[in-house]
């Protein structure tokens, strides 16, 4: 089953300096909105063809707008294997309300 970790989590867990590997999986435009620094883009479109540039041990934070597409992929990666894989939950616009108000929502 896969996991949900909330903003404030990976935030701490950033800012600790154990920051698991975050996959946004968003749209290049999305990301010429709001992003995050610490995040690597992978579509979700390119996400089948590319999951095995991911280590399947490593612990992964799947993140998109608001959470359903990156759920999606997370169930994706579970499936193949993957085995500590969160999903992000509210994704940037969360990430927007409580951590960083400077992220422009759309």
């Amino acid at each position: 089953m896969v996991g949900e970790i909330d903003v404030q989590q990976l935030k701490d867990l950033v800012d600790a300096g154990r920051a698991p590997r975050v996959i946004d999986v968003r749209e290049a435009h999305e990301l010429e909105i709001s992003s995050l620094p610490f995040a690597e883009h992978m579509p979700m479109g390119e996400v089948p063809a590319r999951y095995t540039e991911l280590d399947p041990q490593a612990p992964l934070v799947v993140m998109c707008r608001s959470g359903g597409r990156s759920m999606q992929v997370a169930r994706f990666l579970e499936s193949r294997g993957f085995r500590s894989v969160s999903n992000l939950t509210g994704g940037i616009l969360a990430w927007g309300e409580r951590i960083d108000p400077s992220l422009r929502p759309y």
